[in-house]
């Protein structure tokens, strides 16, 4: 057993904590009407890609969503909260020393870092935090906690006990190709599914709004190829996307849950290829930036 697959089997009871602490901390998160700005790196970003989606369907208020280092200058919001398991995040710790908002809270497994330093404000979830590079629970946890802020929430924790168990629903190791496909909120898990696949096991995966595969991803699709789907799939789409003779994966499950799967599949998918999920290749667990790098940062 891996670390990350130790780590992927916690996030249930994870959730249910990050929902009661939801309620807790309700105080130092955006308030509705405000607006407001998330960022993020890599998996992060993606998490803050869904929920800026999920609390702007909920009628919370604008939210925009971007890379850290990629917030245009001069932009103003009312809070801006930052995401970062680590907390050493080299381009959220410039993002929030920059002050683009009236109030910023950092999102944190390691609350006495940099990243907590230059924030106003701090939700720790240190029961979250993980040992592998490969970051799995942190993310859905704080995911869930948003979820629940934006008074969302499903049967996320019950489809999740069942998507540990569960079969997977295709052999990893006769896939090709992966494409992942989402709609609204459920985008930023399509790309987290692809960049866990890439990250353990080295796949080729891509991901996309699920309305956009039609305009050119279609075509790298075929046998030997899976198109997975975070959330109910058009049935017309999905078949033209049978038709290329890919197989298609449509959970009818909570999509967070569908993200665990796919976490599972990618640990899977090393282990067929030989591979360490728990240590890829060329990443570290935090992107600490020194020197020229960090003078790239505006």
């Amino acid at each position: 057993m891996s670390i990350t697959a130790d780590e992927i089997a916690t996030q249930p009871e994870l959730w249910r904590r990050a929902i009661e602490q939801a309620g807790e901390v309700a105080d130092l998160l955006p308030a509705r009407g405000k607006e407001v700005c998330v960022v993020g790196c890599g998996t992060s970003l993606y998490m803050a890609q869904a929920w800026a989606r999920l609390r702007e369907q909920a009628g919370h208020g604008r939210t925009d969503a971007y890379p850290a280092s990629e917030l245009p200058a001069g932009r103003r919001y009312d809070v801006l909260v930052a995401i970062s398991r680590s907390g050493t995040t080299s381009e959220v710790t410039r993002v929030l020393e920059r002050r683009p908002a009236d109030r910023s809270v950092a999102i944190t497994a390691v609350a006495d870092g940099p990243v907590g330093a230059a924030a106003n404000e701090v939700i720790a979830l240190p029961y979250a935090d993980e040992r592998s590079v490969v970051q799995t629970r942190f993310a859905t946890t704080a995911l869930t906690l948003l979820r629940a802020h934006a008074g969302d929430g499903g049967n996320a924790v019950a489809d999740a006990e069942r998507a540990l168990t569960m079969d997977l629903p295709i052999d990893p190791a006769q896939v090709t190709q992966w494409t992942f496909v989402g709609r609204g909120w459920t985008v930023g898990l399509a790309h987290e599914a692809a960049l866990k696949l890439r990250e353990a096991a080295q796949a080729w995966t891509e991901a996309y709004p699920a309305l956009e595969y039609r305009h050119g991803p279609i075509s790298v699709s075929g046998p030997g190829g899976v198109v997975w789907s975070f959330g109910p799939t058009d049935p017309a789409l999905a078949e033209e996307m049978r038709a290329t003779g890919a197989t298609v994966v449509d959970l009818r499950q909570d999509p967070l849950s569908s993200l665990v799967v796919a976490q599972r599949t990618a640990v899977a998918l090393a282990r067929a290829k030989g591979l360490d999920p728990d240590l890829p290749r060329h990443l570290s667990r935090s992107v600490v930036l020194a020197g020229q790098a960090l003078n790239t940062l505006s």
